[in-house]
């Protein structure tokens, strides 16, 4: 094969970012690591692709900071990782990198999605959003039972909250149209959000929808949503979202989550697109895992949305 011929590897770009201010449990600071030692490197340059890996961003710790307003809990210093988040991010994107970042609480997706929505719309297009979790995390101040900021990233990224977070990628309009968002697995969702998602207009999809339709319906109908008129989507997977009887290391465990086939049935669907941007795995928290056995799961279900196949 000639020199001009040769197809370029493709690349992955892992970011750990161990972020532990935006959840009110200790632990998921040590979420990257977990992945790596489940040899998330190795499973992904089985698949073909060229992997790298920046490291770990440099995080606050918890104890030697004070939380400040209550109703924002460590704000300031959330924002000033995801602002870096959003910096590696969008610097991976222009490299021809797909970033995948490892958390970490899901605040830490406010920065990955304001890189990923600031590198495309350099390039006047927009990108979807499809999220799996067990909540809505579509709090705001206002109406956040406990202050914590991972319960209101996917707010922030559709434009509702906090100014300073809001604005992570520009201003010019909210990272990613709720009309172009997906959030798949709902079953705790607080009183006061559930007026937020509604306003929103993203598709929520709760546990019975998946119950009553399926998977394969239920994400045929995310993905349509996420691909309408964008460059491709991101992807955001709290592991929470699972069931715990698979995923049992998480800080914010609910019964009756996705099953394990119903998850990797998702991540290769999403793979058959052809559209995946970016992703991130966040919430594992190895304090209450057993056997690292919920980082390995997010490894094999990264497997799956690169392209790994049962035949």
């Amino acid at each position: 094969m000639l020199a001009s011929q040769i197809v370029p590897a493709k690349k992955i770009r892992f970011i750990g970012v161990p972020l532990d201010l935006g959840a009110g449990r200790r632990g998921v600071d040590m979420g990257p690591s977990a992945f790596r030692v489940a040899e998330i490197h190795s499973r992904v340059r089985s698949l073909g692709y060229e992997v790298s890996d920046r490291g770990d961003i440099d995080v606050f710790i918890q104890e030697t900071h004070d939380p400040g307003d209550p109703r924002l809990k460590y704000l300031k210093e959330i924002r000033h990782t995801c602002e870096e988040v959003r910096d590696e991010v969008d610097r991976a994107l222009g490299q021809g990198a797909m970033p995948v970042v490892l958390g970490g609480d899901h605040s830490i997706a406010m920065g990955t999605i304001a890189g990923v929505s600031r590198h495309f719309r350099k390039q006047d297009e927009r990108i979807g959003l499809i999220w799996f979790d067990a909540h809505g995390d579509m709090n705001t101040p206002e109406t956040s039972p406990s202050g914590n900021i991972h319960g209101m990233p996917l707010a922030v990224a559709l434009g509702i909250g906090e100014p300073s977070l809001v604005s992570l990628a520009g201003d010019e309009g909210p990272m990613v149209e709720g009309a172009r968002a997906a959030v798949v697995g709902l079953r705790d969702v607080d009183p006061a959000e559930k007026e937020n998602i509604r306003e929103s207009g993203i598709g929520a999809f709760t546990m019975r929808d998946i119950d009553e339709r399926g998977m394969r319906a239920v994400m045929e109908e995310a993905i349509k949503r996420a691909t309408a008129g964008t460059a491709g989507m991101h992807v955001s997977f709290d592991l929470d979202g699972i069931d715990p009887d698979h995923a049992p290391g998480v800080g914010t465990a609910a019964p009756g989550g996705l099953s394990y086939r119903e998850a990797h049935l998702a991540m290769e669907m999403l793979f058959d697109t052809g559209k995946v941007l970016s992703a991130e795995f966040v919430e594992v928290n190895p304090v209450l895992d057993h056997r690292n056995t919920t980082a390995k799961l997010g490894v094999e279900l990264l497997a799956s949305l690169l392209g790994k196949k049962i035949l």
